[in-house]
């Protein structure tokens, strides 16, 4: 268990965090939201003791280790065996055979042990990185951004693993859905501090929502009776008659803890500018084939129509060819064979990193803004920088100062002044925080037009895409449906390899059978006491939460109503309760975490049986 007690930390003039606290629990996995530059990196960090805080404590068990895994792969040794070694302790430096059984059960075989680390594919490269990690046997992991740069074969895997993983977790990432299958609890660094709930994402921000809102109207409300009390002392200060009673009200106002305003975050605006257009077809591929070199075809024959409203998804691993094939439709790469065809009045907009390399170092934003669409007025350039986080004199910054997430921002308002009606988006969510990636999804729906976008968000993938695109060890192929029907039908190649082996055929005879139903009952009998405990301790946090919703309906009244004293007992007592539910939940997930463990260790023993 870690815990921060008042942690304080800022750069400069920027404040990151106040008096910061939270208790990271036995089996917790953290999902930390929060928008970029609110110092979710910087508190992971602190807790390594690769930073220093300002102020407060950071309290880590003896012998509690703590691991990270790294971004960047280097790899220094010729040999699988030899580079997972390497994170062995000293006294353990001759424990191979630990080495091994982690790397098999990564999905390695014998023999890959003796193979060069860098001729495994990307996926099994953040593999050698996690085993490395493994080897070191951390009771914490601290992810930042896991998921950048992995294909969806391996962020699909990558998540399978960490729902397994036996320990604690905090994650840092801007892919959504990954965040939400993996975690237990969300936290968001939130106008400077943290707020933890029992949930996923979806639930954090319903709960900020409704925080906020309550918050705004006691602010109200109180607002209403400062602005009473100060009418009252300014008309009855100066009569002697009344000058005692208004002293007391000065003191009355003094006293009030008031509320300040609450600061809300400016969010990404995204709204594709479309340009009308009577075709209802817009772009035709046909027979479409491209590779570098004449024995090294990255695709060949694809065909494709796309029509108005149509989103096409193009998925695939890392390395296949998918943003070479974004870069053919768009034309910046001259096909080996086919055509690609657009209509006569189509326009559009290309997002990729080809396209950001384009941009003028030397401009700055608003400069770089005009050169695609001259005839704006500055006004609107002004407002679309704005949109794009670049407000006041940030719009004025040289393009040669940016960073990568910035320039991406630049590039995607080049694309918003333009009227367009065809979307080539190549990793669009790269560099975004959720609720960017969240507007600009609800934008390409919002989209007249069509879109082809190459991402390795499953989430972006279900919530836009009507037909794919797949790119498998054969080349590429089209597939016409949305991306569920695609893992229905057809599936990712190394999960069927993979569920090809875990099926294979197991001996199944009577006494099998026999054993296995003993382990069963003895499991029921062991746990049958911890059950019972989860399932009383849920029925109190439901009716502990019903009773919550009332008082918040009540307390809302009382805002309204301008009912201080019962606002301030309300408000205690909501207080109360929200503690008791905390208190409950972690009551909770101590017996959980029990049971799951009892549950685990019977499904190890009966799973060697089947």
């Amino acid at each position: 268990m870690i815990q921060l007690n008042n942690i304080s930390k800022s750069f400069s003039s920027q404040e990151l965090f106040s008096k910061l606290s939270f208790k990271l629990n036995a089996g917790n996995r953290i999902g930390l939201v929060g928008r970029n530059g609110s110092g979710k990196s910087t508190l992971f960090k602190l807790i390594l003791g690769e930073e220093s805080a300002d102020s407060g404590e950071i309290l880590i068990p003896k012998g509690y280790r703590i691991g990270t895994l790294k971004q960047h792969l280097v790899f220094t040794e010729s040999t699988l065996r030899a580079e997972a070694a390497l994170a062995l302790r000293d006294e353990m430096q001759y424990d191979t055979y630990r080495v091994e059984k982690i790397l098999f059960g990564l999905g390695f075989v014998q023999e890959d042990l003796d193979k060069n680390p860098l001729s495994f594919s990307g996926g099994y490269q953040i593999r050698i990185n996690l085993a490395k990690l493994l080897v070191t046997e951390p009771n914490l992991l601290l992810l930042d951004e896991p998921t950048n740069y992995l294909d969806i074969v391996s962020l699909r895997w990558l998540k399978t693993f960490l729902q397994n993983f036996d320990g604690e977790l905090i994650l840092i990432t801007h892919d959504r859905e990954f965040m939400d299958g993996v975690c237990t609890h969300t936290m968001g660094i939130i106008r400077k501090n943290l707020t933890l709930i029992a949930g996923d994402t979806h639930k954090f921000y319903e709960q900020l929502a409704a925080n906020d809102e309550l918050y705004e109207k006691q602010k109200i409300a109180q607002d209403k009776k400062v602005k009473e009390l100060e009418d009252f002392i300014a008309r009855n200060k100066a009569r002697a008659s009344t000058a005692a009673l208004a002293q007391s009200k000065v003191k009355q106002l003094e006293k009030m803890d008031l509320l300040d305003d609450l600061g809300f975050d400016v969010n990404l605006k995204f709204d594709f500018a479309y340009k009308e257009t009577p075709a209802k077809i817009l772009l035709e591929v046909k027979g479409l084939s491209f590779g570098y070199k004449a024995d090294n075809i990255l695709f060949k024959n694809i065909s494709f129509t796309l029509a108005k409203g149509e989103c096409l998804g193009i998925i695939g691993k890392n390395g296949k060819g998918k943003s070479t094939l974004l870069n053919v439709i768009g034309k910046e790469l001259t096909p080996l064979s086919g055509e690609v065809s657009y209509q006569q009045n189509s326009a559009f907009g290309h997002f990729g990193q080809t396209n950001i390399a384009h941009l003028n170092a030397n401009n700055n934003v608003m400069d770089e803004i005009y050169t695609a669409n001259p005839k704006m007025p500055e006004s609107m350039v002004r407002g679309l920088c704005g949109g794009m986080m670049f407000s006041g004199d940030m719009a004025l910054k040289k393009i040669s100062l940016l960073s990568g997430g910035e320039k991406s921002r630049v590039m995607l308002g080049k694309i918003l002044a333009r009227e367009v009606n065809i979307l080539l988006l190549d990793e669009p969510t790269n560099h975004l925080d959720m609720d960017s990636i969240e507007a600009l999804t609800e934008a390409i729906n919002r989209f007249e037009g069509s879109v082809i976008v190459v991402t390795h968000s499953e989430e972006l993938l279900r919530r836009v895409c009507d037909r794919l695109i797949i790119f498998t060890k054969d080349g590429a192929e089209y597939f016409d449906g949305g991306y569920d029907d695609f893992l229905e039908k057809i599936g990712w190649e190394d999960e069927i390899e993979e569920e090809k082996v875990k099926s294979a055929p197991k001996s199944n005879t009577k006494e099998l059978k026999k054993q296995i139903s003993e382990l069963v009952r003895e499991r029921n009998a062991n746990t049958s006491k911890l059950k019972k405990e989860v399932e009383k301790l849920e029925a109190a946090i439901i009716k502990t939460e019903e009773h919550l919703e009332v008082l918040h309906k009540e307390l809302i009244a009382a805002s309204n109503s301008g009912e201080s004293a019962k606002l301030m007992d309300l408000s205690k007592l909501v207080a109360e309760k929200e503690k008791s539910v905390e208190e409950l939940f972690e009551e909770l997930e101590v017996a959980q975490t029990e049971l799951d463990s009892i549950n685990a260790a019977y499904d190890t023993k009966i799973e060697a049986l089947s």
